[in-house]
């Protein structure tokens, strides 16, 4: 795996990971590396040392009573939906995880070297699992804001931080949103553009969704911002996709939301995801309105039934979704990239 190259493995891996890993080419370490398995878990919690990648998760699920298990890691990232397995009876499931440094938002905490996993659910019953490099993993990249990222702290979430769960074994999900960006803060940063260029490879999914924090981005220069971003995809043969600002929680007295605050219109009177819809019709790049998807899910919803979305019964919050919220919106995210053909159907979980 080309990540593998000029990565120190830890001392503590090297007994598990064999000690090729340092000195044989990335390729011949992905054939030589024996799988990780159920002696690095407890009960709630398993723990891998290995290098920065892609790494396939295989999990086997129940027990002798009726099991309820759900799956999460790294920060805070949600990789399994709850599954429920009879008594008595076992389920396989399997995903792929990217482990990176720092491990959350890039200007985060490095946080815990290594694959972190936390076993979850009402009733979990892990029976078994195995870890391997990921030899053909397809990326998913996420360039945006705070209610895209991973987010630290409960009871924060962003929708790239659910998406993991809706993806099979074959697709990671490599989350470089960052809180507090906009196009302008995002280029400019190069712990965030330059780095997350550098990573790109022919085939990848970029998804870019930055709006929220171009509060006084005059119109030109956020096109011109959105421009570059999608070029600087296809320059390393990556594949854009627009994405529009979910929406602000702001109501007006009919229900609606039709208000510059729930739409993303800033202090200059630019048009957020207008301007979006724009560069994406000329550019030629697919498009995920999440602004209209968003709006209508909100409005049908209404004022009381919307909160549970937002942070609003806890933070006062009509911005930042929760993780229930968060996750409706990831469902979303996998609806468009199903419907739009941008990932293969094998690779998308249901639910």
């Amino acid at each position: 795996m080309r990540r593998f190259n000029g990565v120190r493995v830890p001392a503590l891996a090297a007994a598990v990971l064999a000690a090729c890993l340092t000195a044989a080419p990335a390729a011949r370490a992905h054939d030589r590396q024996p799988p990780l398995g159920i002696g690095n878990c407890t009960a709630t919690a398993c723990h891998f040392d290995v290098p920065p990648g892609d790494y396939d998760v295989t999990v086997r699920l129940g027990g002798a009573a009726a099991s309820a298990t759900s799956i999460a890691g790294e920060t805070r990232r949600s990789l399994l939906p709850e599954t429920a397995v009879a008594a008595g009876s076992r389920a396989t499931r399997s995903f792929t995880v990217n482990v990176r440094t720092p491990e959350g938002e890039p200007t985060g905490p490095d946080g815990t070297p290594g694959l972190d996993l936390t076993i979850g659910g009402p009733a979990p019953a892990l029976a078994g699992v195995r870890v391997t490099p990921a030899r053909h993993a397809r990326q998913i990249f996420l360039v945006g804001d705070s209610t895209v990222c991973d987010q630290p702290a409960d009871p924060y979430s962003g929708w790239g931080q659910q998406l993991p769960q809706y993806l099979r074994r074959g697709v990671a999900v490599a989350n470089y949103a960052d809180s507090g960006e906009s196009t302008v803060t995002y280029l400019q940063n190069p712990q965030l553009w330059d780095n997350v260029q550098q990573l790109i490879h022919p085939g990848d999914l970029v998804l870019i969704q930055l709006a929220h924090n171009d509060k006084t981005t005059d119109e030109a220069t956020y096109r011109a911002n959105l421009e570059t971003l999608v070029a600087g995809v296809r320059e390393k043969g990556g594949r854009p996709v627009l994405v529009t600002p979910i929406v602000r929680r702001w109501f007006n007295a009919d229900g609606t939301l039709n208000n510059d605050i729930a739409l993303l219109v800033n202090g200059l009177g630019v048009n957020h995801p207008e301007v979006i819809r724009s560069v994406a019709a000329a550019e030629d790049v697919p498009l995920i309105d999440l602004t209209a998807k968003t709006k209508a899910l909100v409005e049908s919803l209404g004022v009381e039934g919307s909160k549970a979305l937002y942070l609003y019964n806890e933070k006062k919050d009509n911005t930042h979704t929760s993780a229930y919220g968060a996750t409706v919106y990831a469902g979303l995210v996998r609806d468009e990239l199903l419907a739009q053909h941008l990932v293969p159907p094998r690779t998308v979980r249901a639910g």
